[in-house]
Order: C-alpha cells, then sequence, then structure tokens
C-alpha cells in the first residue's frame, strides 16, 4: 500500500511509473551502522521539519516511485528502539520486515574467531536478506539521502526484471559527482568507469574536493592531480539486484573468509563482490544517471546542513507540509 500522503504529491514528480504486468520491487534498507563518526545511532536522529529521519525520505521516495515492500537489515541490540521508533509509523503503509547481522552468521562451516568485533561489511549485511527478499530488490544505505529521482529510475530498472529469466542483470545508480559535493571540506567517492552504459570499474578516491577556481579535483595514486568532470558517475551504494545475487554473494564471501576470516578488520564489500562478477562474465551492472542530489550527515558538524536542505526541499513542494506517514 502506498503512503496516504502519496496524493499530496505532485504527479509530474514520478518520472518513470512502474510498468503493470511486472512484480515491485523491495527496498532493501542497511541500517546496522552505529555511525562511529557521528557519534550514535544516525539512523533514528529526526532531521526533518516534523522529525523525520533520512531513512523516512527514502521510504517515501521509494513508494511513490513503486517499491512494494522494505525490509531492514539491523543489529539484534537495538531491535527494540528501532520498531518504536522506526517501524511503528510505516504500519498500514507497507509490508515491513526486519532481519539481523550479526559477525556469528557464517556460512555453515565457518565459526567466528573470538576476537572479532566489527562487522563483516556492507555484502555480508545484504547477505541477511535472502530468506526475506525474492522479488528483484534495489540495496541502500539507512544514512544517505538519495532523492526522488535516484529511486525512479531504480525503480523503472527493477520493475522491467524476471527473476528467472535476468540473473546477473543488475544496475547502479550513478550520481553525478557535482551533486555529492561539499563546499566543507573532501570527500570520498567510488568513481565509475563504464563502457555502453555498463559499469566496468568502481574505484575509491578520496580527498575529492573543490579547488581555488571551484573545479572538482583529487590526487591519484601516483601523486598527480587530477579533475573530475562535474557529471563522472559516483557510487553511493544505491545498487539494484535480482535475487541470484544472494547465491554468488554466499559463494564469494566463503572465498573471503577462506583468506581473511583471521584478519580482525577486514569486510566484504557490494563492490568488492560486485567487480568479480563482472570480471568473471557472469553479471552486467547498468550504471543509472539520475538528476538527484545526494547529501548526509557524516560528522556532527553535517547535521544543520542537511536540517536546512531537507526544510528547503519540503518549501520547495518536494514533500508535504505534515509528516510524510501518519
Amino acid at each position: 500500500m502506498h503512503p496516504k500522503t502519496e496524493t499530496t504529491i505532485p504527479h509530474t514528480l514520478i518520472q518513470h511509473p512502474i510498468t503493470p504486468q511486472f512484480m515491485k520491487p523491495t527496498l532493501f534498507v542497511l541500517a546496522a551502522g552505529m555511525g562511529s563518526r557521528y557519534g550514535g545511532l544516525k539512523q533514528l536522529d529526526g532531521l526533518g521539519p516534523q522529525g523525520q529521519t533520512i531513512m523516512d525520505y527514502s521510504i517515501f521516495d521509494a513508494l511513490r516511485a513503486g517499491f512494494g515492500k522494505i525490509v531492514f537489515v539491523i543489529r539484534k541490540d537495538f531491535e527494540q528502539q528501532f520498531r518504536e521508533k522506526i517501524l511503528a509509523k510505516y504500519e498500514g503503509h507497507v509490508p515491513v520486515e526486519l532481519v539481523f547481522q550479526g559477525i556469528d552468521k557464517l556460512p555453515e562451516g565457518y565459526i567466528c574467531p573470538e576476537d572479532r568485533t566489527k562487522p563483516w561489511g556492507t555484502n555480508h549485511a545484504v547477505l541477511m536478506g535472502r530468506e526475506a527478499i525474492s522479488e528483484p530488490f534495489a540495496v541502500i544505505n539507512a544514512d544517505d539521502y538519495y532523492g526522488p529521482d535516484a529511486f525512479a529510475v531504480m525503480a523503472a530498472f527493477l520493475s522491467k526484471l524476471d527473476p528467472a529469466k535476468d540473473k546477473g542483470k543488475y544496475s547502479m545508480v550513478g550520481f553525478r559527482v557535482g551533486n555529492t559535493m561539499t563546499e566543507n571540506g573532501s570527500v570520498s567517492r567510488g568513481v565509475c568507469s563504464t563502457k555502453n552504459g555498463l559499469l566496468t570499474d568502481v574505484v575509491e578516491r578520496t580527498a575529492i574536493a573543490y579547488n581555488k577556481d571551484h573545479n572538482i579535483t583529487f590526487t591519484d595514486e601516483n601523486g598527480a592531480l587530477c579533475t573530475l568532470d562535474p557529471n563522472t558517475p559516483v557510487s553511493m551504494n544505491l545498487w539494484g539486484f535480482t535475487p541470484d545475487y544472494f547465491e554468488y554473494s554466499e559463494r564469494e564471501f566463503r572465498k573471503f573468509l577462506d583468506e581473511k576470516i583471521n584478519v580482525p578488520k577486514s569486510e566484504f564489500y557490494i563492490p568488492t563482490c560486485i567487480d568479480t562478477l563482472i570480471k568473471n562474465g557472469e553479471a552486467t551492472v547498468e550504471v543509472l544517471d539520475t538528476t538527484s542530489k545526494w547529501f548526509g550527515v557524516t560528522y556532527p558538524e553535517d547535521r544543520q546542513d542537511v536540517v536546512d536542505k531537507l526544510a528547503a526541499q519540503h518549501a520547495a513542494g518536494l514533500y508535504p507540509d505534515g509528516k510524510l506517514f501518519d
């Protein structure tokens, strides 16, 4: 069921409607992190004019784009707080499920080292959704604002997929790097290379920042100063998959554990698995362009800027005046 407030949203914002004969995709929200640099459960921080969380905006945008179910992956130890502050508000709007990420949730035959305290990474979190998801699905971070168009282009892609026939046909929303920058310092981004619209490589670039001429620059591994076109696609962890991705993920996670199970801070990331599948010819990843502007809270100092941006989105009519979910 779509949110009751859907009718208050201008129809012109829904740019990529779902084709009716295909199943609605699921939104898989990665919400297990503590947000250590921010200093708490930033996923539960009320940043909107009526105390909306960033997740509220993602779910609202996903529902009006055509997603039909929400699955959250969280840590078991804040289940009660999450149910009270987050899940309760969605009742009656959309089917919701919870799955749990724990460091001891490993494939059969593997035992978590006693000294392991760090989670196993984003692709391990994705694996937790295997029993809850049987349709095409998108993966997002809980604490990133992606914008309406990003969900619209992803929903349009996923809604055309047949899980039985389109195995290995994946996608990624490629945000234009100029729409992910800050005036307050540098950022790290996964800079994408493409061929014929398909992802060929993602290279993590650190210290991307504006120079004195307001060009976007970074220093490469050889120490050379490089300039990025503002329209260069970057990954902000908004991926689209068919359910066969779970099978590939477990296979690659087993390989990862064989090599790194005893490395205390080793993590199994989505781009790591994707890179292997692309190079093996087992999957393609279509890079979907979006006009949406990404923003999020990384440090406490970022909070007010996000509050101001969300207030401006409401003032511009992108979101209703009241709460997103009654």
